[in-house]
């Protein structure tokens, strides 16, 4: 198994997306670190990080679930310190953590605009600035940032320029340490899904039921990311990766089990 012994941390990974990748990575043997702020179960989110723990050691793997809140700097330096003394150097660092606020400039209050800021384009910077010294000692690190293509038409920006801003910030964070840490080896790439995924925010901030019907499983982000974290971290680097693109670059044809409805319609995803 590829990912045995590697250690991944992971930035929310209590629920959604990052669990999937978390529990995909702890079958094949990696040491997950579980660093999210869900201590206590939320009926309308699901999910803490010791729940996800728990189902980290019994798919294979080991875990490391640590509370942190991404908007400070000293939780995520003990993180850091906590990684450390538990599994070393650091393989991989998934930027998953992410605030979703889809208002129009005029409905955006202040509070809102600082909280996307800080947790999407701050709290992934700090993460990944204090990752690096051990990204450095690994054999194959990998960035990898949950974050769209860039696309500078005016239509992903009119009705929710804040949300839009702090997500291709991410993203040009992501392409700028490709640049940046290219020479030490370390790769940075984003991944997007094609279309919505069947997360809590869809349901209760996007569309509810109707939309989950329309989305794929978050089983295929976590699949994506398994490949593309296989890949050289020397020559693999700067790439704005789509799920199904690399499914499909993988050799994967079907995709229709990912889906919530086998054969139903699919919802293209907002930033595509």
């Amino acid at each position: 198994m590829y990912f045995k012994n590697k250690t991944v941390l992971i930035t929310g990974a209590s629920r959604g997306i990052g669990k999937a990748i978390a529990l995909k990575l702890a079958s094949e043997g990696a040491n997950i670190v579980i660093a999210a702020k869900s201590t206590s179960e939320d009926g309308r989110l699901g999910g803490t990080i010791f729940a996800t723990a728990k189902e980290v050691e019994s798919a294979g793997g080991k875990a490391l679930p640590v509370f942190c809140d991404i908007r400070d700097e000293q939780l995520i330096r003990e993180v850091m310190e906590k990684t450390a003394d538990k599994f070393g150097p650091l393989d991989i660092l998934i930027n998953n953590a992410s605030a979703i606020n889809l208002s129009n400039t005029v409905q955006m209050e202040a509070k809102r605009f600082d909280l996307i800021f800080d947790i999407n384009v701050r709290g992934t910077f700090m993460v990944t600035k204090l990752a690096h010294p051990l990204l450095k000692a690994s054999a194959n690190p990998h960035i990898l940032t949950l974050s769209p293509p860039l696309d500078m038409n005016m239509k992903w920006f009119k009705s929710h320029l804040a949300y839009t801003l702090t997500k291709y910030n991410m993203t040009l964070m992501a392409k700028a340490w490709a640049e940046e840490f290219k020479n030490e080896g370390i790769a940075s790439n984003t991944l997007w899904p094609a279309t919505t995924i069947a997360t809590a925010a869809v349901r209760n901030l996007l569309g509810g039921e109707e939309l989950i019907r329309r989305s794929r499983k978050p089983e295929i982000m976590a699949d994506a990311a398994f490949y593309i974290l296989q890949k050289d971290s020397g020559t693999n680097t700067g790439n704005t990766y789509l799920d199904e693109e690399v499914l499909r670059e993988a050799g994967v044809t079907n995709l229709d089990h990912y889906a919530i409805t086998p054969g139903g319609a699919l919802q293209r995803d907002l930033f595509l």
